[in-house]
């Protein structure tokens, strides 16, 4: 099958298209770097263009309330362009527990481009995941103030990006699901703990100080947890970091 794996350029989309062409498949990546604007719109037709199917794996550049924009336009280019060139399976990867948190700005855009998915032309498939791995120095650094890191005891279960990927693909050879696979870490972590964890293997002497109020996961009640349903990945973030 041939696939046009738009935003293949990064962290998820590199593993994506390596894993597709490893398995016999036609990967082409696509992104700004090779000529495609999902939302001035140009090349997107090219690339999807003869593809079997199309993984969207792009990205809003920022996470504030202007990324609903970003996923609303550069759904209905994508979409529009694989109706037109017959495309019969439409991936999106997005979050387990989007639809849970409209107070966060980026989650409330990503249930969008579900929305919009969805409601579409194509049959679809979504792949939920939870928060990387990859993301943790990412998630310290938002609330990292000289020797202190505050973080919420928000309980989350990360999962390895290549894990992801390795979902992602999996998804994607399949029939599409017009629906919904959430997809998990095996462990579940306080992500103020998290976060000593990670210092602590990097031999990092900051201290963690709990606070509920701190980042963008302070916004999240309760958990946004996988359901029993979900399928746990293998990878333990112990290794991870090893």
């Amino acid at each position: 099958m041939k696939f046009a794996v738009i935003g293949g350029t990064g962290l998820i989309g590199s593993q994506v298209v390596r894993n597709l062409n490893a398995a016999g498949h036609e990967a082409v990546p696509h992104s700004k770097s090779t000529g495609v604007d999902v939302i001035a719109g140009q090349g997107v037709d090219e690339a999807v263009a003869g593809a079997d199917v199309v993984v969207n794996l792009t990205n809003s550049p920022t996470f504030d309330d202007a990324s609903p924009a970003f996923f609303r336009t550069s759904m209905e280019n994508l979409l529009a362009a694989a109706h037109k060139s017959g495309v019969g399976h439409f991936v999106v990867l997005s979050i387990v527990g989007v639809d849970q948190v409209p107070e966060l700005d980026y989650y409330r855009a990503k249930a969008l481009q579900e929305e919009i998915l969805a409601a579409g032309p194509v049959p679809y498939s979504v792949v939920r995941a939870t928060q990387f791995m990859e993301f943790m120095d990412a998630v310290m650094s938002w609330t990292a103030d000289g020797d202190t890191v505050r973080l919420p005891a928000t309980p989350i279960q990360p999962i390895a990006a290549a894990d992801v990927a390795r979902a992602v693909t999996d998804v994607a050879t399949g029939a599409p699901l017009n629906g919904v696979r959430d997809v998990a870490g095996p462990e579940i972590f306080a992500l103020d703990e998290l976060g000593r964890i990670t210092l602590s293997h990097k031999g990092d002497h900051r201290t963690v100080v709990t606070d509920p109020t701190a980042g963008m996961f302070a916004l999240v009640k309760g958990d946004v947890l996988t359901d029993k349903e979900a399928r746990l990945a293998p990878t333990r973030y112990a290794d991870w970091l090893s």
